[in-house]
């Protein structure tokens, strides 16, 4: 396994969303290198996910459950266990969710945000920040190149406003009072950083591609697909989640330089249709047969979305190193293996150990 230099041993880290799938995983390698992990978050959505699946609490330094938008709650946790570095994760991060229960969504991605943010500045124990937000905080105008990281803010629905508006926050407080000009007086270091569309093995959300099609092909369902020829960046949880590593490393080895937003997606070749991806899960899965439902989508979903790398290829030298069959692959067998084990945490160890291999 990639140890980034040994900047995380023995360093406490706190990771918001840690019951989350990103979240999740992200503590699992983080744990394995050493880091003492500090995980704040609601109670897991479900119990087939990771964070359950894998018995993540055993494996945690401290397990705190509390709200985003709870500032007092969480500058308590901060104050107490004192991180040195943060990476926050905790969202509200399902479109169609966001569509039937706005506020809550603005609330936990637009004011949790501000109040990690304002904690770091409260607090000088903390010296690195990494924010993640989504590649849909940027204004969609589906075009078909990649959106850079100095493009516009926006976001049609409520989950994309909610992204785009925090972005703007973070780069706001990075401008004001963690301006990398000023890194001698304040000593914080920030980067907010933007995936595109994720998967992998440990997701149960509701209203989530892989999630929904390992639903049915396990109940005997139809696969029903309301948005079959909607194109999206895919990759594996774990490609992101290296990027994010990178960016921390980065941060305290030359915060002046790296105090700025990255993106992470996939190459060209990996955007594909929903149809294409759905069709091969189920020829690795062996089994499950697929209906196209469009004309059921009742909300509006972007079609085109993809995410202009470069900047982390030049200045991390990060590359994603899973094709897309892999990429199915790595998840499909989390899921059947997830079927037989009572306990995923060493699979999901493997898993990082031969994503590092490749």
């Amino acid at each position: 396994m990639e140890s980034f230099d040994n900047v995380y041993k023995g360093k406490t880290i706190l990771i918001t969303g840690h019951t989350g799938f990103k979240g999740s995983w992200l503590s699992i390698w983080l744990t394995a290198l050493g880091a003492n992990v500090i995980g704040y978050a609601l109670d897991p959505y479900s119990q087939k996910g990771n964070y359950c699946a894998s018995h993540l609490e055993k494996h945690l330094f401290v397990d705190e459950r509390g709200d985003l938008r709870n500032s007092d709650m969480l500058e308590t946790v901060i104050s107490k266990y004192k991180p040195e570095i943060v990476f926050h994760l905790g969202a509200q991060a399902l479109v169609r969710t966001a569509y039937a229960n706005p506020k809550f969504t603005y609330e936990t991605n637009i004011i949790g945000s501000l109040n990690i943010l304002e904690a770091c500045r409260k607090f000088d124990f903390i010296k690195t920040l990494v924010m993640i937000t989504s590649d849909k905080c940027y204004e969609n105008v589906e075009q078909i190149w990649g959106y850079k990281e100095t493009d516009r803010m926006g976001g049609y629905d409520p989950y994309s406003a909610s992204k785009g508006c925090a972005s703007l926050i973070i780069s706001s407080y990075r401008n004001s009072y963690f301006n990398p000009k000023e890194y001698l007086k304040h000593g914080r270091a920030v980067s907010d950083v933007r995936a595109g569309n994720v998967i992998g093995g440990g997701d149960w959300s509701d209203n989530r591609l892989v999630p929904d099609c390992i639903k049915s092909i396990e109940a005997g369902r139809d696969i029903e697909i309301r948005s079959p020829n909607a194109t999206r960046p895919w990759e594996h949880v774990l490609e992101p989640l290296f990027g994010y590593l990178c960016v921390g490393q980065k941060l305290i080895e030359d915060p002046v330089t790296y105090s700025t937003p990255f993106n992470f997606g996939p190459p060209i070749t990996s955007n594909k249709t929903v149809w294409e991806v759905v069709n091969a899960l189920v020829s690795y899965y062996g089994k499950g047969t697929v209906v196209d439902r469009s004309g059921n989508v009742s909300v509006h979903e972007n079609q085109l979305l993809n995410l202009d790398v470069t900047k982390a290829h030049v200045m991390l030298d990060w590359h994603a190193r899973l094709t897309l069959d892999e990429t199915i692959q790595f998840t499909v067998d989390w899921y059947k293996e997830a079927l037989k084990s009572t306990d995923m945490f060493d699979f999901c160890l493997d898993q990082i150990e031969e994503y590092c291999r490749k």
